[in-house]
């Protein structure tokens, strides 16, 4: 049996990191086991349809390096991979459920159901829905004639489909992480399958779809769970209880407290990311920001999510992609949710910036020095130069820019406070005359430049201790960076000369 999985993602919003770890599991499986990895998209939902979702969400697994083996971009030998150019096939299926005696037509208008649903909640031990108590006192086709229920088909009188869920059957499931499972269907309502518009809901359509293209394991979130024994239903309703693909319902990614899922809003409250990538919502001109943009390394990124609710057992954390897809085993994925800790997403973005070769992380840094100094205005070679000196630093990719920018701009700001309470005329004199030494200079490197620096000090019978950070802020603007000589020598003698003469007029 060759494996094939899958990840059917609704188009309606950015990708949640939960998601792509989703993905990342699927992905991890299908390669480890010489399997197809299928993108399909579940656009059945018109009413949360958001334009230019689906491209999205492509654009995001091809940052994250998980592109799909199969999907509507790439095509497959199981076409369309959009659920909703594959509408016919879910007719066909509804109808045998009916056929059958699991499924029923039901004609309840909203204000049917709304009046159910408030009866029911007069009554707080009774749940409020559609399910083995109630339907019969409803309008469908259990409780009209076949006569009745194709004149009001016929005459076009809206319909939905609906599963009709067993009363007192356990329903049993062998679940890879959560192990077997066991679910009364009296507590499940009889879900809608197709809907008033003709499109199928998830319920139906996954079912349908899993089956036709073929998979054999099917890895989701922890809050699908209530939902299992109804499609697992409907796998044996549809005759296809032999074929059911093997299951696995990840843990949850919880919020950092370890309080509930978390979710875009926990994301904006204690800002950090929720989503892969920015996502500009058209609908409501909301812009939310994404992994990528705030400048995380993909592979970090990807290596931070297989950590949260999975390791391999020897404390290793940090994994190529090819370790990821060796050592991956669904079996050591955790059963309980796994808390997000941003300042660790972070750690692992800057164990890679570390590691990663200089010319690689330079091309990664170059989008945020065209976005601060324009493309074409700054220095490849200078870029690729600083890097080393500064990466220490540096945990997110804009932080090359917050940790190196006077190498390429002059300091607009100079922190005077920091030595002006310090500052007397003698250092005054010290820097007014070694400027006019450093310009006599005739090498200018790193050596030189602290030697002429050492002799001078010896000179004034001065502490050099007391003059470095003087030094360093004429040249940087602050108390951080890499050696302040090694700073002089990149920026020039010229560039040099001119921030010292600025400092000392403004002090």
């Amino acid at each position: 049996m060759k494996v094939r999985v899958r990840f059917a993602p609704s188009p309606t919003g950015g990708l949640h990191l939960g998601g792509v770890r989703t993905v990342l599991y699927n992905y991890l499986f299908a390669k480890a086991h010489g399997g197809t990895f299928v993108l399909r998209i579940e656009d059945t939902d018109q009413n949360r349809y958001v334009p230019g979702a689906e491209q999205y969400i492509i654009d995001c697994l091809e940052w994250c390096g998980l592109s799909p083996d199969e999907s509507p971009v790439k095509g497959g030998p199981h076409t369309p991979y959009r659920q909703s150019e594959r509408k016919e096939l879910y007719h066909k299926y509804a109808k045998q459920l009916i056929a059958s005696g699991h499924a029923y037509y039901a004609f309840d208008t909203p204000e049917d159901l709304e009046k159910m649903r408030h009866d029911l909640r007069k009554d707080e031990h009774t749940p409020a829905q559609y399910d083995s108590s109630t339907r019969m006192k409803m309008r469908n086709s259990l409780t009209l004639s076949d006569a009745e229920t194709w004149e009001l088909i016929e005459s076009g009188t809206p319909y939905v489909v609906r599963i009709k869920m067993p009363e007192n059957v356990t329903v049993h499931l062998s679940d890879m992480i959560c192990g077997d499972m066991s679910f009364e269907s009296s507590l499940s309502d009889d879900k809608v399958l197709l809907k008033a518009d003709g499109m199928p809901t998830y319920h139906l359509a996954v079912v349908v779809d899993d089956h036709l293209m073929e998979i054999t394991h099917a890895f989701r979130g922890q809050e699908w769970l209530p939902s299992a024994p109804v499609h697992v239903l409907l796998w044996e309703y549809l005759g296809w209880k032999d074929k059911m693909p093997r299951w696995a319902h990840l843990p949850l990614i919880l919020k950092p407290d370890g309080n509930g899922k978390l979710s875009k809003r926990d994301g904006d409250r204690l800002g950090f990311p929720v989503f892969a990538m920015n996502w500009n919502d058209p609908k409501t001109g909301e812009l939310t920001s994404g992994f990528r943009e705030i400048g995380f390394i993909p592979q970090a990124f990807v290596n931070m999510l297989a950590m949260l609710g999975w390791n391999d057992g020897s404390g290793q954390e940090i994994f190529s992609m090819p370790e990821l897809i060796s050592k991956f085993s669904i079996e050591r994925v955790h059963k309980g949710g796994a808390k997000f800790d941003f300042d660790k997403a972070k750690w692992f973005n800057h164990q890679y910036m570390q590691q990663m070769d200089t010319a690689a992380l330079a091309q990664l840094v170059a989008p945020y020095m065209d976005k601060e100094m324009g493309p074409g205005n700054w220095d490849m070679n200078t870029l690729l130069t600083v890097i080393p000196m500064i990466k220490e630093r540096c945990t997110l990719l804009p932080d090359v820019w917050a940790q190196g920018h006077f190498f390429f701009r002059t300091p607009e700001l100079i922190e005077k406070a920091a030595i002006a309470d310090k500052w007397n005329d003698q250092k005054q004199l010290f820097f007014t005359t070694w400027a006019d030494v450093l310009a006599t200079l005739d090498a200018w490197d790193e050596p030189t430049i602290e030697a002429s620096f050492n002799e001078h000090v010896q000179q004034h019978g001065m502490k050099k201790g007391d003059l470095m950070l003087p030094f360093r802020i004429m040249l940087v603007g602050g108390k951080y960076g890499p050696g302040v000589f090694a700073i002089a020598a990149l920026i020039g003698k010229g560039e040099t000369l001119k921030r010292i003469q600025v400092t000392l007029a403004a002090l």
